[in-house]
């Protein structure tokens, strides 16, 4: 009789311990369930937070359209924002050519040298006779403005760089950055101006000779 009973007192503590082992076992494996899902709640966060990496060629558009006051739509030709800014406060000299000092004319033959790949006469007035005219309000970045200040003829020309902003080589601040509804320059504007497609992007060697000789801005 005493043996069934310790028999029985024995099988009820085997299955308290394979209780209590299936109890733990079982904890561990909702531990484990939870930790994992914690994890992956924690990545899903990391990844919605995480910003993509940034496109250099548009970060560059945005600070060039904050440095200029364009809209980052209109600096499409990083090459021309970036020109541009290199030569902002180049101060103005009558017929210089270089940092140390350059006048309208040349300050756009420069750009479309460097920008485009393209030759443009050596004052305001040929560079007028190359290009096709165009209306105030279809300006693009790129094309020529041109302004008859005081004058009959053309004395001035700079380059549009979109919302209404050109760039140019005042005579009293040297390269710098206006704004054509300025009373100033809508009073002197004369007309717009983009080299047809099919230019062929270099004047001969005679014409140009000949325009450096005149020495005309």
């Amino acid at each position: 009789m005493l043996s069934k009973i310790d028999d029985s007192t024995n099988e009820l503590q085997r299955l308290n311990v394979v209780q209590k082992s299936d109890l733990m076992k079982t904890k561990k494996f909702i531990a484990s369930l939870l930790f994992i899902g914690l994890c992956l709640v924690s990545q899903a966060q990391t990844n919605r937070n995480a910003k993509p990496e940034s496109d250099p060629d548009n970060l560059a558009k945005e600070y060039f359209s904050q440095i200029m006051g364009v809209a980052v739509s209109a600096t499409t030709n990083t090459k021309l924002y970036q020109f541009v800014y290199e030569w902002l406060g180049t101060p103005y000299r009558l017929g210089g050519d270089s940092k140390r000092g350059i006048d309208c004319s040349k300050f756009s033959y420069e750009l479309y040298d460097k920008v485009f790949n393209t030759t443009l006469g050596y004052n305001s007035r040929n560079q007028y006779s190359q290009v096709k005219t165009v209306d105030k309000n279809e300006l693009k970045a790129g094309d020529l403005v041109f302004f008859k200040i005081r004058s009959r003829n053309i004395t001035h020309v700079g380059v549009y760089i979109g919302d209404n902003k050109f760039a140019h080589a005042s005579s009293s601040k040297g390269v710098m950055i206006s704004n054509l509804n300025e009373p100033y320059w809508r009073r002197y504007y004369y007309n717009g101006g983009r080299l047809p497609e099919d230019n062929n992007k270099t004047l001969t060697a005679e014409i140009l000779k000949a325009e450096k000789d005149n020495k005309l801005n």
